[in-house]
């Protein structure tokens, strides 16, 4: 897909191809400094009977994504790169549900909270909650549980970055618009250099699926940069090679 807003000439920098400058901007590209972040590839998000599927939206923009993350997913565990993922969900007394987002939920007819065929809809320990089964956790590997859309947000991410000496974040998952930009944003204010994978990520709506890269690239990578998993992966094996 043609993203609006690329701009083709950049700064030699990372071993990774992507816009608007080659990633990362210093070059410095290793398992000991590098995370691939998975945000929120739940079953409320990409499963039938969940959370997108109850407010009406094309699943299939939301499962796309999974077998390009698999293959980075893959590739990054084989040579020990950090991988953390994020799961969207409330306490089961929705004590940290804010009221206008529950109101919000009920006015689309998926009221966070309320029974769904799997399970409380967006609850933690709901079989809905939980990650899907074609991208499960392997043990040790860190889950953050989060109650809003940003990954920063009331979770313990930051400190488990910091004590890791993490750099880079490789952000994948669903949605391109709401969680994995905004947690690119928190990333980018922490003084984390991030990038987007633009087909490891999925968006309700593939015009903000489009708008959202785009952003990413204003004031020559306000927040980072933007590539596809083909390209990164072609970036993970140079980078690998100069070590």
């Amino acid at each position: 897909m043609s993203i609006p807003g690329t701009n083709d000439s950049q700064d030699k920098n990372g071993p990774v191809k992507a816009h608007p400058y080659d990633w990362p901007f210093n070059g410095d590209l290793r398992p000991e400094n590098t995370a691939l972040v998975i945000i929120d590839m739940q079953v409320d998000f990409c499963g039938e009977g969940g959370y997108v599927d109850k407010m009406g939206y094309d699943l299939e923009a939301m499962r796309r994504p999974i077998q390009p993350i698999r293959t980075i997913l893959n590739t990054m565990r084989a040579e020990n790169y950090y991988i953390i993922f994020t799961r969207e969900g409330h306490r089961p007394d929705l004590s940290d549900l804010p009221p206008n987002k529950l109101w919000r939920s009920r006015q689309i007819a998926a009221g966070i909270g309320d029974q769904g065929p799997l399970g409380r809809i967006l609850v933690r320990g709901e079989p809905g909650w939980e990650i899907i089964s074609e991208l499960e956790p392997l043990p040790g590997e860190v889950i953050i549980d989060k109650p809003g859309k940003g990954s920063f947000f009331a979770t313990d991410l930051e400190l488990i970055l910091e004590l890791r000496n993490i750099q880079n974040l490789i952000l994948v998952g669903v949605t391109t618009d709401v969680c994995v930009h905004t947690t690119m944003r928190e990333a980018n204010d922490r003084g984390f250099e991030c990038i987007t994978l633009t087909d490891c990520t999925g968006a309700t709506d593939i015009v903000n699926h489009g708008a959202a890269l785009k952003m990413i690239t204003m004031q020559g990578g306000v927040f980072g940069a933007y590539t596809d998993s083909k390209k990164f992966l072609k970036g993970l094996t140079e980078a690998s090679k100069s070590r």
